[in-house]
Formats: C-alpha cells, sequence, structure tokens
C-alpha cells in the first residue's frame, strides 16, 4: 500500500531543483483567471459534453526521455587447470566493469494555460529528461512539438514547459479560484491513462487541505474519486463549468491502479509556483530557521497547558536565523502567520515556502513556562532564504525504579554519557549536550512513545539534562501521568511525551 505518482514510468519526485535561466524577470504571461465560485444551484445535469469539448482541447500528453548510466560486472571465470597449477582459478576476476545506458520513457499530461505557450505538468513526469527530450502532443490534430523546460519545482512537484506554436493551436484552459472549491463539488480528471489516449473521468472533491502524506515537501491537496491512473499525471482536474482547479498527481493504491483516492494540486499553489518559474527562473523560498515538532499530541497540549492541539509547536531554533532575531523559543507554539490561523506543522511549512525571502511576518504564539498557562505573544520577524541544501564515554547507566510507587519513569531506558568517540560516530555536534540512549526495552512505555536508541535526552520535564546520571536523577523524581523529554534526533530535536504509568505484569498493553 501507498502512494504513487500517476505517470507511466515516471521518475522520482524528489530531486535537486532545476531550471533553465530567463534573466533576472520575464513577463507574467496572459493567464485567464476566474474568480467567481462555481453555480451549486444548478440541477439536474444530464451531460458535460459542451464543458469537456472546451477544455479536452487544453490537455497534451507528454512524452520524456531520459538517459540511465548503469556499470555491468562480468561474472568470475573459474579455471580449475589453473587452480591446480598454481593459479588463482578465477581467471578474468580483474575485469573491467562495463559501461553501458539505457533509454528510460515516461508518459504524463499536460495543460496549456497560457497562449505564448506555456505548460503546466507535474515535475515528476519530466524529471531527469534529456535535453530535447521532451515531447508534446496536442490533443487537436495530434501536433508533436518539442518542449523547452522553464523551470520544475520538486518540493510541489510543479513543472513549466514552454512549446513554439502558434497561438491559435493552443487554447489555455481558465483557471478558477481553488479556494473557492468545497467538499462535495463535481470534478473531472482529464489526460492520457496508461496511454490509451485521452480519457475524462468525473467524481466529486472529497476532501481538501490533505497535508500529511509525505508525497511532496509542501502540500495542500485537493483529494478526489476521479479516476486517476498512471499516464494522469500533470492533467487538468476541472470544475463542472470547465476550469481548471488543479493538476492531478498522485493515487493511494494497494495496487498501483486505482482505488478511488487521487490527489491534485491545488491550481492557486501551482500558478504561484509557475509564476515564479517564469519570472525568475527557480524559486526563493522564505526560512523562518525552526524545527517543528511532527503534531501536538493531546499528551503534548496538556503538558504545555495549551487550549487544543491547533499550532506547529517549536522544538528548535536556529542560530543567526529569522526565528532567533525575532525571539522565539522552543516550546512557542505559531498559532496564526499574519492574521491566518495555523492548524498544524504542514500547513505553516506551506504558508512559509510560498513567501519570498526578506518578507515581514507577523506571528502570534502562545508561550508557556512550567506550571503556568501559555501567554498569547506577537512576534515580528524578517524571513531569510531556505537554504540550498534542504530545497530541503562512559558505560550504560540503566534507569531503574526501585520503588513500589505507581509511576513508571523510564524504566527500560539505558542511557550514557556523549565523548568525543560517541559524537564522531553518531555525528553529534559539540554544542549538543544530554544522555545518549543506547537501549529501550521494546516493552516499555519509553518504546511505545517512540523513544529509541541514539536519542539524545536535552530536557526531562523542561529541565535541561547535561549527562546520564543527571537523566536517571531527573526521571526518577518524575511523577504525574506522563513526563515531557525533549530529544535531539536526526540533526534537529523533537518532544516525547512518555507514560509514566507502570504497565501490569501481564504485559497487556
Amino acid at each position: 500500500m501507498g502512494f504513487i505518482a500517476a505517470a507511466l514510468g515516471g521518475f522520482a519526485i524528489f530531486a535537486a531543483l532545476q531550471f533553465t535561466s530567463l534573466g533576472d524577470t520575464n513577463p507574467v504571461p496572459h493567464f485567464t483567471i476566474q474568480n467567481t465560485p462555481i453555480n451549486r444551484e444548478t440541477h439536474g445535469v444530464t451531460s458535460y459534453a459542451p464543458i469537456i469539448k472546451r477544455a479536452a482541447a487544453s490537455v497534451v500528453n507528454i512524452y520524456s526521455t531520459r538517459t540511465v548510466h548503469m556499470r555491468q560486472y562480468p561474472m568470475p571465470f573459474f579455471d580449475p587447470f589453473e587452480q591446480f597449477f598454481g593459479g588463482q582459478g578465477g581467471r578474468g576476476n580483474n575485469a573491467q566493469p562495463r559501461e553501458l545506458t539505457r533509454k528510460e520513457q515516461s508518459l504524463g499530461s499536460g495543460i496549456i494555460v497560457a497562449p505564448e505557450g506555456y505548460i503546466l505538468t507535474a515535475n515528476h513526469v519530466v524529471e531527469g529528461a534529456d535535453p530535447n527530450g521532451v515531447k508534446v502532443a496536442l490533443a487537436s490534430g495530434g501536433k508533436e512539438y518539442t518542449a523547452k523546460l522553464i523551470g520544475t519545482d520538486p518540493g510541489t512537484d510543479v513543472a513549466v514547459l514552454k512549446i513554439d506554436a502558434d497561438p491559435k493551436d493552443l487554447p489555455a484552459l481558465p483557471m478558477a479560484d481553488s479556494d473557492n472549491l468545497e467538499v462535495g463539488d463535481v470534478v473531472l480528471a482529464i489526460g492520457n491513462p496508461f496511454n490509451v489516449g485521452q480519457t475524462v473521468t468525473m467524481g466529486i472533491v472529497s476532501a481538501l487541505g490533505r497535508n500529511a502524506l509525505d508525497i511532496n515537501s509542501y502540500e495542500d491537496f485537493i483529494q478526489t474519486d476521479a479516476a486517476i491512473n498512471p499516464g494522469n499525471s500533470g492533467g487538468a482536474l476541472v470544475d463542472a463549468e470547465g476550469r481548471l482547479v488543479g493538476i492531478n498527481t498522485a493515487i493511494y493504491s494497494r495496487s498501483g491502479g486505482y482505488q478511488g483516492v487521487g490527489f491534485a494540486i491545488p491550481i492557486n499553489l501551482a500558478r504561484s509556483v509557475m509564476t515564479r518559474l517564469i519570472q525568475y527562473g527557480k524559486i526563493s523560498r522564505g526560512y523562518l530557521g525552526v524545527m517543528l515538532q511532527e503534531e501536538i499530541t493531546p499528551d503534548l497540549a496538556e503538558e504545555f497547558k495549551l487550549p487544543d492541539t491547533k499550532g506547529a509547536m517549536i522544538s528548535q531554533v536556529e542560530p543567526g536565523t529569522a526565528a532567533s532575531k525575532a525571539g522565539l523559543q522552543v516550546g512557542d507554539v505559531i498559532r496564526e502567520v499574519n492574521g491566518k490561523a495555523v492548524a498544524d506543522r504542514p500547513q505553516l511549512r506551506l504558508m512559509i515556502s510560498q513567501m519570498t525571502p526578506g518578507t515581514k511576518v507577523t506571528l502570534k504564539i502562545l508561550r508557556s513556562e512550567p506550571g503556568k498557562k501559555p501567554s498569547e505573544k506577537t512576534v515580528h520577524a524578517t524571513l531569510g532564504e531556505m537554504p540550498k541544501e534542504m530545497t530541503e564515554g562512559n558505560g550504560p547507566t540503566t534507569q531503574e525504579n526501585g520503588n513500589s510507587s505507581e509511576y513508571d519513569s523510564l524504566d527500560g531506558v539505558e542511557v550514557s554519557d556523549l565523548d568525543s568517540a560517541t559524537r564522531r560516530q553518531l555525528n553529534i555536534p559539540n554544542n549538543i549536550h544530554g544522555a545518549l540512549v543506547t537501549n529501550v526495552d521494546p516493552n516499555s512505555n519509553s518504546a511505545d512513545a517512540g523513544l529509541r536508541e541514539g536519542d539524545v535526552i536535552l530536557e526531562i520535564n523542561r529541565q535541561p539534562v547535561r549527562n546520564a546520571d543527571q537523566a536517571v536523577d531527573l526521571s526518577s523524581k518524575a511523577t504525574g501521568k506522563r513526563v515531557l523529554l525533549r530529544v535531539w534526533r536526526n540533526g534537529g530535536s523533537l518532544f516525547i511525551t512518555v507514560d509514566n504509568t507502570k504497565k501490569s505484569d501481564s504485559g497487556d498493553r
């Protein structure tokens, strides 16, 4: 079971940003944008044929080719006579590998969005394509053109192509305001599944704002039950008036085929990315400089005395960044950005990523201190630019609770001090101080909470941990239903709440 990019032979979605430089800035094409919501009072539609006739002409087939380089190592040849007479018995063992190349093809769809020849598609349809290796076939007449790659953004899975053709042959598809979509709206998916030819399927918007699927780095998907299959990637999702509302990009499937759950990139997000790619040839994203907690769980909200689980919690502040200069702290919960509510971590990441470096933002946060209710504060920050690489001792000390109290503390967790050898082995920076987790009993509460070997415990119940002995001391004194840990893992920090009640001897979970 998993997410599948809806392209035949599609290349991997994630790759370094690539683009064709077009100078400092280029004019924005002539997009047609219709911001009025769809008329939801219309009933008794018997055919969508007139709508499809208008919209389908704007959807094209895209064929891309890339060259894959491989090495072929020859099988060693075993010679028994050579071995008998003192040889190595493996003639040919030192033979050099042969360099081989092969061609891979990817099939997808695209959408004509401007009469100047601009075509919007999914990045994974054209990713890694050879120069002059992207071909575009128009729906009307089947004319084929070699497309120029204007730019790609793997973070949102958006790519922009351009072909030189007569504007009369390039019917641009009008765009709607995807923010006006509602669950239950009828949508139509147009593309070329399995290379059988242009195909239209119908469904409804089954969900909006899907953003925790780990398909792309920045997500705000439209979910639909309109059938999307391999070859549909980059094709159009249109509303009942034939206006572009999304780019079909992936399906959720156990079998690799359509199972009723498909995803499309909202056109508002795609248009924002496309405009920057056309104007500047690349995407520069705003950067706040914080690590964020994966989610604010009910347990975490209770520990920090938060009113609910909404917002994005800061688990680490990078020094010298916009967040550091603005005074943001670990444990702060960002609830609003420029007056717009923040529901969770993915939404905050998307909001900041859509802003350009140098943008001034006003953040509303909740800040809590141990034992106190959180207070609301307003913080102002000027965004930096996201770094290129981001576009993304002592023996073990066993924590044993020898008393018979109702609290389990961190039973089953072994910790040790950090020494220079351990730091080198695990790539732990010198500025990270705490207790290294060397073993976690798989049947312990800590294992259930997600603590694992290699984590460095930085804090216990908001108290800093400097070494293993201090971790044991603080955990043995911990009372209450939960223990709040802040740990360092894979270059960042996060909060973990551990159930602090004893498990029964029967091992019931």
